[in-house]
């Protein structure tokens, strides 16, 4: 059976084949779909975790009970699951436990391009990398038998291209593994240091194994071209050095890339005379050929940053690639991100934005849109949940100075409250911080595209779950000053803004409505009986053309340069009224479902 999938797809149609039994994830770009499509087969126990430590803490579980586990993520998510991840290495496993990496060359959601590959060589590790849809499923395979014969957690590296790229697969039936039966075994698990210093031992015991393993596995293998020219490469990079050198090169492509195989290596060297290592970020591999005092080229010529796509190698080589016709990239037109149409967020930061002397923390979401125009509120965003507790930090200094009247505020969303921001939030508490923090609560993991989290009251499988309140959630903290606002009331916004900043100690104010492009469930009709209901548009007679609707940033308003009238599309307009409350002449008003004005 052939399919067309997306490396992320093929990522879960390899585990499902493989008998794994639990999966778990925290959605982030690229690998979300992972777990969304593992969600779908029914043999497979899959949950959205609140962060990726706690992913990788269940899948590890699930593993010591003896079945097959999967846990993924994002890179950056692999530092918030990097203190399980360390000591696991150690411990070992009971049934197979893959962690999927997804990378991200070229930042193209993310707020860096950090390679992982470093993990698998800092937690001694084997890692497998896959170049396409069809190596995405059959190394999972791989990587769990791994795992469980060598009895290690196993790092699964994809990148962007690998995740989201469609290629044929093909597809075999479910193999079941049966659940091994739980020993209890101290010296194995327990990493007290008396048993802990015996498993640091076993590490190397096991990294040895696993060097002779790389030089004898299928998944590295060479490409003989009977060429003076070789290539070494791993991931997504191969594919795109065979697309510019194609039949003129040879290749040693590499699946297992921890330990390297440096017989394979020094083998493959002394058949070419001209070696180019071919890599994303790090000069990983680049480094390790080096120490085998193999000369190549590499960062030496090649970018430490973005994607090492076929255009980029092109123009690195020079005269020496193979040349081809270039785009016209002036029929490219420049889109900046903004929020939706319709975004609780607007009329919040709409308010926001006219206030002075503020120092707006970010954080990972959707509302890091307004730093652009026309917000220009937010000042900085770091790591997920960060918004809160950076955000402290700064209040504290900049209450330092004398006369100071820069107020903080900081800004989280809820899905990235629930995934660190509980911790931030009980830090600006019990150091009576006097920031605003606010929870951004728009029922939804909005910007990796609709994922239930543990506020939405849905599971990763669609089962009905409990519904976490975050307000329920400050005040059983011991916050005093809680309010819940609806974000598209500009004068409720701009009275509850007057209120926290009058504050002198912490205050907690969430914005509740739901995201514009969220499925409504039955609690989110019953609770938001109005949203979205009817839309808005301009009486040209009434608009002056003052172009102050436009300040709002939606996108389903335009401005007829020459009638020099506003306009919104009716297409685009999902009926919040932020605009309606903007204009000072009252000329936008809202449509009642027969296109009446109400």
């Amino acid at each position: 059976m052939k399919k067309l999938l997306t490396g992320n797809e093929a990522i879960a149609r390899g585990a499902y084949e493989a008998g794994v039994r639990f999966a778990s994830a925290y959605p982030g770009t690229p690998s979300t779909e992972i777990l969304e499509n593992l969600s779908a087969y029914g043999e497979i126990h899959s949950e959205w975790a609140p962060n990726e430590k706690v992913a990788l803490e269940g899948a590890i579980g699930a593993s010591f009970a003896g079945a097959r586990a999967i846990a993924s993520m994002k890179h950056v998510g692999v530092n918030v699951a990097a203190d399980a991840l360390m000591t696991h290495a150690y411990v070992g496993v009971d049934g197979g436990l893959v962690l999927v990496t997804a990378d991200e060359p070229g930042q193209h959601s993310s707020q860096n391009e950090q390679d992982n590959r470093n993990y698998a060589k800092f937690a001694k590790i084997p890692m497998l990398e896959p170049s396409d849809s069809q190596e995405s499923k059959d190394m999972v395979r791989d990587a769990l038998e791994i795992s469980e014969r060598y009895d290690t957690p196993v790092l699964f590296r994809t990148t962007t291209r690998i995740c989201h790229s469609k290629s044929v697969v093909e597809c075999g039936e479910r193999r079941e593994v049966p659940i091994r039966d739980y020993v209890k075994n101290i010296p194995k698990r327990m990493t007290v240091p008396f048993y802990a210093r015996a498993m640091r031992v076993r590490v190397e015991e096991r990294a040895k194994k696993l060097s002779s393993f790389s030089e004898e596995t299928p998944l590295n293998y060479v490409v003989d071209n009977d060429s003076e020219t070789g290539v070494i490469a791993s991931g997504a990079c191969c594919r795109y050095a065979r697309e510019v050198f194609g039949s003129g090169a040879s290749y040693l492509k590499l699946g297992f890339t921890w330990p390297l195989p440096e017989k394979k290596i020094r083998d493959f060297a002394g058949r070419v005379k001209k070696i180019y290592v071919i890599e994303e970020n790090d000069p990983y591999i680049e480094e390790a050929v080096k120490l085998l005092g193999i000369p190549c080229i590499g960062k030496d010529t090649f970018p430490y940053n973005g994607e090492m796509t076929p255009d980029v190698i092109r123009r690195c080589l020079g005269s020496l690639a193979p040349q081809r016709e270039k785009p016209d990239m002036s029929m490219v037109l420049p889109r900046p991100p903004m929020f939706c149409a319709g975004c609780p967020h607007r009329g919040f930061f709409y308010e926001l934005g006219k206030r002075k002397n503020l120092f707006v923390a970010g954080d990972i979401g959707c509302y890091a849109l307004a730093f652009d125009l026309p917000f220009e509120t937010v000042d900085f965003n770091l790591c997920m949940g960060s918004g809160v507790s950076c955000g402290h930090g700064a209040q504290l200094v900049f209450d330092m100075k004398p006369d100071n009247k820069t107020r903080v505020v900081s800004i989280i969303g809820d899905s990235t409250f629930f995934h660190t921001g509980i911790n931030s939030l009980i830090n600006v508490l019990y150091n009576n911080s006097p920031t605003v923090n606010v929870i951004m609560d728009n029922r939804i993991t909005g910007m990796t595209g609709h994922q239930e989290n543990p506020g939405s009251g849905f599971t990763a499988m669609g089962e009905p779950g409990a519904a976490i309140n975050i307000e329920n959630v400050a005040r059983a903290l011991g916050f005093k000053n809680v309010s819940v606002i609806n974000p598209n009331d500009l004068a409720e916004v701009s009275r509850t803004l007057d209120w926290a900043l009058g504050l002198q100690g912490p205050s907690v104010i969430i914005t509740r409505w739901p995201c514009a492009l969220k499925k409504l469930s039955d609690a989110d009709r019953q609770e938001f009986n109005n949203a979205f209901a009817g839309k808005y548009e301009v009486d040209e007679g009434v608009c002056v053309g003052c172009k102050m609707c436009l300040r709002a940033g939606c996108p389903a308003i335009q401005f007829d340069a020459g009638k020099k009238k506003s306009r919104i599309g009716s297409a685009d307009c999902m009926g919040c009224g932020v605009c309606a409350q903007i204009c000072p002449k009252k000329a936008i008003e809202r449509k009642n479902d027969a296109g009446k004005v109400a």
